[in-house]
């Protein structure tokens, strides 16, 4: 989450008229993340999440995404539906961008996961690909290896302002899994960017799974490779958590057992987290608007990350 386009308060209260949640009580900015521009909300109606759609979310995409959440959500998971306005429609224009007035779920976004945490999201995450399992349609994940080079292509040499030899490093990287990406495992619609601040715990129960706007169809043991990388290390990147990342396997796995297949893939497809989140983010620390309201966040945490798995083995990932 953050704010990129600034909303007054004369535009937000017009806007939640058409919900019939108004008046407008209070509202405050939402600095974490990157994507979109996202408010807390406080009106008569009740809280809600206002989320502004900017970068790389198309409007387009906004059908999916509500269809998923309402699927999911039908299934028991706890994710915030994207709420209709009086008149039954789901996305509005506000400030010249696509906006939707969200679900607000109770709990916080840890930034030291306990073991128990860990293995708490591992059977959120399980059971969300569980249940999205019979669900049609959605688009394949626009970053992965094609992806990955376009942006490697974008970035060039200006990666070496970041680090020296981070050019060559990805260049690299990239032709490493372009020869051994395992296109042939299971896929299904994933998360895709299940980070700690996309979950929401009550103490150590998941009380709310949030952000589905990288959302897509591709390799369901990938999303757990995300999800790994992003819980089972100290937030630089420099410490491996093997406790948290024994939890979160025997979580994920009391509900969705890896295949033999997907466990061997685990560490490739780690690699290939680390190198996706290591160029977003050095996309974001070269091109964020100075202006904006955006804590950017530092890609050698996941230079640090993909280090590890170059030599990690599919036991290690799993914590054993």
């Amino acid at each position: 989450m953050a704010v990129y386009t600034q909303v007054g308060a004369e535009d937000m209260a017009t806007f939640l008229d058409l919900y019939g949640v108004g008046p407008l009580i209070s509202a405050k900015g939402i600095a974490e993340g990157v994507e979109n521009s996202n408010y807390l909300v406080d009106s008569q109606g009740g809280r809600f999440i206002l989320t502004l759609y900017e970068k790389r979310v198309d409007q387009r995409d906004l059908p999916f995404f509500i269809s998923l959440i309402d699927h999911l959500a039908d299934k028991g998971n706890p994710v915030p539906r994207i709420l209709p306005d009086l008149s039954g429609q789901h996305v509005q224009t506000l400030c010249g961008k696509p906006a939707c007035l969200i679900q607000f779920l109770n709990g916080i976004s840890v930034s030291r996961p306990t073991s128990r945490q860990a293995f708490a999201a591992g059977q959120a995450l399980a059971r969300m690909h569980s249940a999205a399992a019979d669900f049609s349609g959605g688009p394949p994940n626009p970053l992965t290896l094609n992806g990955w080079r376009q942006l490697a292509d974008r970035l060039g040499s200006r990666l070496d302002s970041i680090s020296p030899g981070l050019t060559d490093e990805v260049a690299d990287e990239l032709g490493y899994l372009s020869a051994n990406w395992p296109d042939h495992l299971p896929q299904s619609v994933i998360h895709a960017d299940l980070f700690p601040d996309n979950v929401l715990m009550t103490g150590e129960n998941v009380s709310g799974i949030i952000d589905f706007y990288f959302a897509c169809r591709d390799i369901t043991a990938y999303d757990f490779a995300v999800t790994h990388g992003a819980w089972c290390f100290s937030n630089d990147g420099s410490t491996y958590l093997p406790a948290l990342a024994a939890a979160m396997a025997k979580g994920y796995q009391d509900v969705r057992p890896f295949s033999i297949a997907e466990q061997q893939a685990l560490p490739v497809l780690a690699r290939g987290a680390a190198l996706r989140f290591m160029l977003t983010r050095s996309l974001d620390w070269l091109e964020t608007p100075a202006d904006a309201l955006v804590a950017r966040k530092d890609p050698l945490a996941y230079r640090r990350r993909l280090s590890f798995f170059r030599t990690a083995t599919s036991d290690s990932i799993l914590g054993r």
